[in-house]
C-alpha cells in the first residue's frame, strides 16, 4: 500500500483516533489524580571518616585511611540496609510495618569515590518520610561506633520535609497515555481495515477481483 493510501485510511476513522486518545487521556487524569497514592522522598547524606584516634599521626597515614574507608563504604551501605537498623528504627518510631516494607522505602546509594553514603526514603506522609530518614542515619551511626568501631561519622545534609511529591507524575502519565491511545487506535483502524473485505472503489474491483473497470455508475440525489 502507498503512503497515501495509508494517510486516507487513517483520516477517515480520524473520529477512532480522537475517541479512544480521549478515553485514555481521561483514564489516566483519574488514576494519576484521584486513586494512585502520593509518594514523597527525601534523603539524607552522610560521611565516614577516619577514627578520632589517629587524628594527630602523619600524612601518609592519614591518606591511607582515606582510602581505606573508600574501599570499605560499600560495606556501610550494607551496614545501613541491615535488619539491625531497620528494625532499631520501627521499634523507636513505633513504625507500623515490616523490616522489608521498610527496606522497600529506605534505598542507600553509595556517591563513587568519595566516603559519603546518601540514604534516601520514599513515604506516603512528608513529614514522617524526613523523620524516618534522619532517624536511620543517626541509627547508622550508632552501629558503625559499635560494630565497626568507626566514631567519625558526621551528617553532611540533614533530610528536610519535601515540598511536594515525586510520584505519580500526572502530566507525564498524561502524555503517555495520550501517545499510547494514539498508537492503540491506529493500530485498530489498520485491523479493521484488513478484516474489511468489502468493495468500495474501482481500484477494490481490480484488486480483489483482478478484472478491469470497464464503466461507473454515477450516484445521483433520488427525486
Amino acid at each position: 500500500m502507498e503512503l497515501r493510501e495509508l494517510f486516507f485510511i487513517v483520516w477517515k476513522k480520524k473520529w477512532l483516533i480522537v475517541l479512544i486518545t480521549l478515553i485514555s487521556i481521561i483514564a489516566s487524569a483519574i488514576i494519576s489524580f484521584f486513586i494512585l497514592p502520593s509518594e514523597y522522598e527525601t534523603y539524607t547524606t552522610l560521611m565516614v571518616g577516619k577514627s578520632k584516634e589517629y587524628s594527630g599521626m602523619n600524612q601518609g597515614i592519614e591518606y591511607n585511611d582515606v582510602l581505606l574507608n573508600k574501599q570499605l563504604v560499600s560495606t556501610y551501605g550494607e551496614l545501613a540496609k541491615s535488619r539491625a537498623v531497620g528494625q532499631k528504627v520501627i521499634e523507636d518510631l513505633d513504625l507500623d510495618m515490616s523490616h522489608g516494607a521498610f527496606s522497600e522505602k529506605v534505598n542507600v546509594s553509595l556517591v563513587n569515590d568519595t566516603e559519603i553514603i546518601k540514604i534516601v526514603v520514599s513515604h506516603k506522609d512528608p513529614e514522617e518520610t524526613a523523620i524516618i530518614a534522619n532517624k536511620t542515619a543517626e541509627v547508622f551511626m550508632e552501629e558503625v561506633k559499635e560494630k565497626m568501631k568507626i566514631d567519625n561519622v558526621q551528617v553532611i545534609d540533614k533530610a528536610l520535609v519535601p515540598e511536594g511529591p515525586v510520584s505519580p507524575k500526572p502530566m507525564l502519565n498524561i502524555a503517555i497515555a495520550a501517545v499510547l491511545g494514539i498508537m492503540i487506535s491506529v493500530f485498530i483502524i489498520f485491523i479493521l481495515e484488513y478484516l474489511d473485505n468489502t468493495i468500495k472503489t474501482p481500484n477494490d474491483v481490480e484488486k480483489h477481483l483482478g478484472l478491469p473497470v470497464i464503466g461507473m455508475i454515477p450516484k445521483t440525489a433520488d427525486k
